[in-house]
């Protein structure tokens, strides 16, 4: 078995949210790969009627997101109890959401795709099989709520390549590391 390229980063699972279209499959099965951790992809995790109402353009609600957001919360919670790294996508738009889904678990970290419409809805045009339908975008931004400081995110802009946003996330969560060990 290759060994992972920070074995000091402790037993966490990362959360790559942001709006549909901001690369979150891409950057987090990418970083996922490099640090050899375990890869969901979170809409794996939802319920066949919500992929019908996106693939039909009709938004979900609050509810029909509660079986999902448990659905993931149960993902986490399986990788936290075995002392594993995970990193999984959710759009985890608003900040209830996240509260289901990271709570008061300390070792489950925030990486917001932080980006701007027009680039993200030129993405979305250009994105062939997906059920969720750009005309869906507009919906995604009105219901986000971006991260406070007090949720302790990791944001990073979607201007840069995927490779690029997978070596800054790397870099901050190792110099975290190095910070709380005291070294540099």
């Amino acid at each position: 078995m290759t060994r992972p390229p920070h074995p000091d980063i402790p037993p966490q699972v990362l959360v790559v949210m942001g709006v549909s279209g901001s690369g979150k499959t891409t950057v987090a099965a990418m970083l996922a790969g490099r640090l050899h951790w375990t890869f969901e992809e979170g809409d794996n995790l939802h319920p066949a009627s919500n992929v019908e109402k996106m693939h039909n353009g009709i938004p979900l609600t609050d509810e029909d997101r509660k079986p999902w957001l448990k659905a993931i919360a149960e993902w986490i919670d399986h990788w936290r109890e075995r002392h594993e790294h995970g990193v999984i996508t959710c759009s985890a738009l608003k900040r209830d959401y996240r509260r289901v889904i990271i709570g008061d678990r300390s070792d489950v970290r925030l990486v917001y795709l932080k980006g701007d419409k027009a680039v993200i809805a030129k993405r979305l045009a250009a994105r062939q099989g997906h059920f969720m339908p750009s005309s869906l975008l507009q919906s995604q931004f009105d219901t986000l709520e971006e991260p406070t400081p007090e949720e302790r995110a990791i944001e990073v802009s979607i201007g840069a390549s995927p490779r690029e946003l997978v070596d800054q996330i790397q870099s901050i969560l190792v110099a975290e590391v190095a910070a709380r060990s005291g070294t540099t």
